[in-house]
């Protein structure tokens, strides 16, 4: 009879007992998912030999988002962001003086980010918000102008690689042990300068700050 009730006891206690699944020391996770960067996008003037008196716009992206986390402790990760490299359209800020449409060109970037993160629930929240800062390198390749716009005269398109912070506010929501489901979103720092030329002539932009707001949707795999 003893055996009998302490098994009922047992369960009882299982049944109605929080279910231990957050994140521990120790653990690694990778998570795949859908990344969108927003551009949050602001720049000095086109100057080609005069300033012509506006600047360029940068349309958003989305691309597949890939990260990669170790615990340092219960509360807290180190996180790596990796992504399929981001293709954003350069359009004029103002009617195109060439007459070759709103697009300019097209810029590809990498935005390898690094980020340390707090998780602010108990171990015993399937639930886990978490915040983080960190650090941004964002490597510019593949930087093109349309096809009119280079039948026009513009060649040699650059874009200065950019170093700069990150902060994200995020959330696992933790299925079990292994699996979890998570959002964030991350405000990055991305600060360039641009170089080109225009039949032979000098052209730039001095400042060219993208600072994209970027939503992540993604499934965790932790082990």
């Amino acid at each position: 009879m003893k055996k009998v009730l302490a098994c009922a006891s047992l369960a009882s206690c299982l049944a109605f007992s929080p279910l231990v699944v957050s994140h521990s020391k120790g653990d690694m996770l990778v998570r795949v998912g859908l990344s969108s960067a927003q551009p949050d996008d602001a720049s000095s003037n086109i100057v080609v030999g005069t300033d012509l008196g506006f600047g360029l716009g940068v349309d958003g992206n989305s691309q597949l988002g890939l990260n990669f986390a170790y615990f340092i402790s219960d509360r807290m990760n180190i996180e790596v962001l990796a992504s399929t490299p981001f293709k954003h359209d350069v359009n004029f800020a103002a009617p195109n003086p060439l007459g070759t449409g709103n697009q300019l060109g097209e810029v590809t970037h990498l935005p390898p980010t690094v980020t340390l993160n707090y998780y602010f629930s108990n171990t015993s929240s399937s639930f886990q918000p978490y915040a983080g800062i960190g650090i941004n390198y964002t490597l510019f390749f593949d930087e093109k102008f349309t096809e009119a716009n280079q039948a026009a005269g513009l060649a040699d398109l650059s874009l200065d690689n950019s170093l700069g912070l990150t902060a994200q506010l995020g959330f696992d929501y933790m299925l079990d042990k292994t699996w979890s489901v998570n959002g964030s979103v991350r405000w990055i720092d991305i600060d360039s300068e641009a170089s080109f030329n225009l039949s032979g002539t000098p052209g730039r932009v001095d400042s060219i700050n993208i600072d994209p707001l970027v939503y992540t949707i993604s499934v965790g795999y932790s082990f």
